[in-house]
């Protein structure tokens, strides 16, 4: 049997997994067949225990990034040691070629045993937003487990995911000789390994990505294609619907773009004890009263996040000559920039209110998820094997910003999943206080992650399969 190329991108911030997938003109294998050539995902109660080590170790690295200016760079240097120290193997198997990529990024290129077929993508970053110690139960780079639970920045985001491949390696490695699982086995092994770098920006989340651009740069030079790409994104949800008990996987197959636009209002300068019948603040504070009052217009139906507004200037004695607050927009796939800052500026409806884009990127395009949809049907059928309790997956878009955005001149088919149950609690952990995951959901995400690599090592078509609410 023919096998794709499996492409791991890790990078200083973002792990970057691509694994082999199967040319699907070959025909259906036979059940006897695809069950003779599987791995079971399961784990020795040694191989759990370093599992789960590993994962601690990587926690204890506070690998910050503060904006998209400043990183903890010996951090960064620190943790790609630590990904040679526990994963040998991986490093040194000869298949296996290790780059570094803008210094603090990895690229492991692990050879299919077909170089001609196209590889997939997984993606999953190691950099962490800042944790100040207020709040935490225990310190956040403790890595400490109570009951079960593993506590600590990045244990939901995303050095889980970073580990997680890279445990993959060793369950596959070391039960049975890794050449032997890849070829006479006839299962596909990856093609490049990375952990991608994703850089803290100035709204506290990670998006820069300047690992991610030169990983996507230089693989497009050596003309890559992808398959599909997995980033995070999507999770399992368990009780977020009132009077629906029903979990329900979310695979969001877009995800929103991104402004900063700041509002800026120049005055002359006066004082307060003999202030204008206007001031500055006033008219900009009238400016976001009415962006508050005039929220985006709702897209099918699905309704828009609540814009975060936030007033920069205080009560002050002198009234300043200029005014300035800066919003940040989620922008829905079916608007742009464009659209948005005209919309805002009919709104505000004030000419002396100047608008100034500081960053900004469109939408995603929405990645397909029919039936001939291949990584958004391997996903569903993984999720149905690791989670037979949830029988609704549904398309959805992430109002998170990924580096697989970085990726779109390299596939169109670009998909975020987290396989872990979320509830409304944990949603305020990630990139808040007492991020923690259980060692069993860790154990679940490795399953996951090892039944997906397998589903897309074999012969068949995606499966028709759609739920209704």
């Amino acid at each position: 049997m023919a096998q794709r190329c499996v492409c791991l991108l890790a990078l200083a911030a973002t792990l970057l997994l691509v694994f082999p997938t199967v040319s699907r003109s070959m025909g259906l294998k036979s059940k006897e067949h695809q069950r003779a050539s599987r791995i079971p995902s399961q784990f020795s109660k040694e191989e759990r225990v370093a599992m789960k080590e590993a994962l601690k170790g990587a926690i204890q690295i506070p690998t910050v990034t503060f904006s998209s200016e400043k990183s903890n760079t010996t951090a960064l240097a620190e943790f790609g040691k630590y990904i040679h120290k526990v994963f040998p193997t991986v490093v040194s198997t000869s298949f296996i070629q290790h780059e570094v990529v803008e210094e603090y990024s990895h690229l492991f290129t692990i050879q299919g045993s077909d170089p001609s077929l196209q590889p997939y993508l997984l993606m999953a970053h190691f950099d962490v937003v800042p944790a100040p110690e207020e709040g935490w139960e225990v310190p956040p780079f403790s890595a400490l487990e109570r009951d079960g639970v593993i506590y600590g920045r990045g244990t939901l985001d995303d050095k889980n995911s970073v580990m997680v491949v890279n445990v993959l390696f060793l369950h596959i490695s070391f039960p049975v000789p890794f050449e032997s699982v890849l070829f006479q086995e006839n299962l596909s092994h990856p093609h490049p390994i990375s952990p991608d770098n994703r850089q803290l920006n100035v709204s506290d989340t990670l998006s820069s990505g300047t690992g991610a651009q030169k990983i996507s740069a230089l693989l497009q030079s050596r003309g890559v294609q992808l398959a599909f790409i997995v980033d995070k994104g999507g999770f399992i949800l368990d009780d977020f619907i009132p009077n629906f008990k029903k979990p329900i996987a979310l695979i969001a197959v877009s995800e929103k773009g991104s402004m900063n636009l700041m509002l800026q209002v120049n005055m002359t300068s006066g004082h307060s004890s003999a202030p204008p019948k206007e001031t500055s603040i006033g008219i900009l504070a009238a400016a976001i009263s009415r962006l508050e009052q005039t929220p985006m217009p709702i897209i099918f139906g699905s309704g828009t996040v609540v814009t975060v507004l936030r007033q920069v200037a205080n009560e002050m004695n002198v009234i300043p000559p200029v005014a300035q607050a800066t919003v940040n927009f989620r922008i829905h796939p079916e608007q742009t920039v464009q659209e948005v800052v005209e919309l805002t500026k009919n709104i505000v409806a004030d000419n002396r209110v100047q608008f100034h884009v500081l960053s900004a990127f469109d939408p995603l395009p929405i990645s397909p998820y029919d039936d001939k949809a291949l990584g958004y049907q391997l996903l569903r059928q993984t999720v149905q094997s690791v989670f037979p309790e949830v029988n609704i997956t549904v398309p959805v878009t992430s109002v998170g910003n990924t580096d697989s955005r970085f990726f779109t001149n390299l596939t169109t088919g670009i998909y975020r999943f987290y396989p872990i149950y979320i509830q409304p609690e944990d949603f305020k952990r990630i990139h808040g206080v007492n991020e923690k995951i259980s060692v069993q959901a860790y154990e679940t995400q490795v399953k996951f992650i090892f039944e997906l690599i397998q589903n897309a090592d074999t012969d068949q078509e995606p499966v028709s399969h759609l739920h209704k609410l």
